[in-house]
């Protein structure tokens, strides 16, 4: 592997940031500076994080940032539901972004284990 940038695991969190971009643009106008922009930083935060941490030297900083990562996908995985049980996004719009990020945590979680 050359970069993190050949993982699969950040390729697929790079597409859910543009899905999470393009599922609050229809959010309530007074959302802006709540939830929506939680759900941003959180979704920008795990290719961000997996990235850093392929940048480091010794594994335990890897981890730690994948680590990060994790928990930004676990953050998103709940205001993903509760923007669904606000009616915020539609149920399909929901179990697609849901089943991605559930994607991606498992294979955060394998990666992490395979790092440890």
């Amino acid at each position: 592997m050359k970069s993190h940038k050949d993982l699969i695991v950040w390729q697929k969190s790079m597409e859910h940031v543009a899905a999470i971009y393009v599922a609050t643009r229809s959010f309530p106008q007074d959302e802006l500076f709540g939830i929506v922009s939680q759900m941003r930083r959180a979704a920008v935060s795990i290719p961000s994080n997996i990235a850093e941490g392929y940048g480091r030297v010794y594994d335990k900083e890897t981890v730690k940032f994948l680590s990060n990562a994790l928990g930004s996908a676990s953050e998103l995985e709940t205001q993903l539901l509760i923007s669904k049980d606000l009616g915020y996004i539609s149920i399909d719009i929901y179990q697609k972004l849901i089943t991605q990020i559930e994607e991606i945590i498992r294979m955060l979680s394998a990666l992490i284990k395979s790092a440890s």
